[in-house]
């Protein structure tokens, strides 16, 4: 335990554990993909907008997870290109902007799995239910979904995050690559018994609701694909699906894997690598699977 008379309002983040020799080519791999990533959404952003032909459901709901992707990177890189020259012994952090990092942190990863279950939604009722598509996905409809798929997580995140502020601290050092929840609470020698019923309660229902829906969708896409004579309309669905699924299991996968790694603290720099990875992979395939699929349109 930390001698509790240190100020813990001052944290000591972590932060990547690199060498000298290396920064640099770390530093610039970083900030391409972070480049890459503003670039290439805010574009899709505006591509999409600008495009009348592209006023559609299916493209509207992309707007969701390029805005959410910009927001997810952008709470996370740019703090980790600056700690990149620090020495770790200087890597300093408030208590409030942790807390905000972290909210963001986790606030982009429920997001990354609501819009793309409402995106999944909107796939399953233009292929199973084509004739009521124009009356069930209206302009009104994709704004409840989009809204929905924020509100939800930002109430459902707002009261993760709140049940770890509320607790005291004893500890000063955030084990990782920036803030989350869960270094949030290891502050603590309080009984965090409260935190781990609501965030396994939290991460079970949003990963089971997000898997069980996407796995539902897709095998009911799959069966009306394969039961109809339309070869051209049944390759168009297909290859729309198979890159929503695309993207579904690569950014799922390695939020896994960011999760289970946080239960075996010998695997501390596997572990930041992976969540790391999480913020970085999903955001940059993810225009490029849909702008592909755009422009074979």
């Amino acid at each position: 335990m930390e001698n509790q008379s240190v100020d813990t309002n001052i944290l000591l983040l972590e932060g990547l554990q690199v060498t000298p020799q290396s920064s640099i080519p770390v530093f610039i791999f970083l900030l391409l993909i972070y480049i890459f990533i503003m670039v290439s959404n805010i574009g899709l952003l505006i591509l999409i907008s600008m495009e009348t032909s592209l006023h559609q459901p299916m493209y509207l709901l992309f707007c969701n997870m390029s805005v959410n992707d910009v927001f997810g990177a952008t709470a996370i890189i740019p703090r980790l290109l600056g700690d990149i020259f620090t020495l770790p012994t200087e890597r300093h952090i408030h208590y409030i902007e942790c807390v905000i990092q972290a909210f963001c942190a986790q606030f982009y990863a429920g997001v990354s799995h609501t819009a793309l279950m409402i995106t999944a939604f909107d796939r399953y009722v233009a292929i199973c239910n084509p004739l009521r598509y124009t009356t069930i996905m209206t302009n009104r409809m994709v704004v409840k979904l989009s809204v929905s798929a924020w509100v939800v997580i930002f109430v459902m995140v707002s009261i993760l995050v709140g049940l770890s502020v509320r607790l005291s601290r004893c500890r000063r050092t955030i084990a990782g690559p920036f803030c989350d929840n869960a270094s949030l609470f290891k502050l603590s020698c309080d009984n965090i018994l409260i935190n781990n019923i609501y965030g396994l309660s939290y991460t079970a229902v949003l990963l089971g609701l997000s898997a069980g829906g996407v796995i539902f969708t897709y095998l009911r896409i799959t069966m009306v694909c394969l039961s109809s004579k339309n070869k051209v309309l049944n390759s168009r669905a297909l290859q729309t699906c198979t890159s929503h699924l695309a993207m579904y299991i690569i950014m799922y996968f390695s939020g896994i894997i960011s999760i289970i790694l946080h239960r075996f603290p010998d695997l501390s720099e596997q572990r930041k690598l992976a969540s790391i990875a999480f913020h970085i992979v999903p955001p940059a395939l993810n225009t490029v699977i849909y702008g592909l699929q755009i422009k074979a349109l």
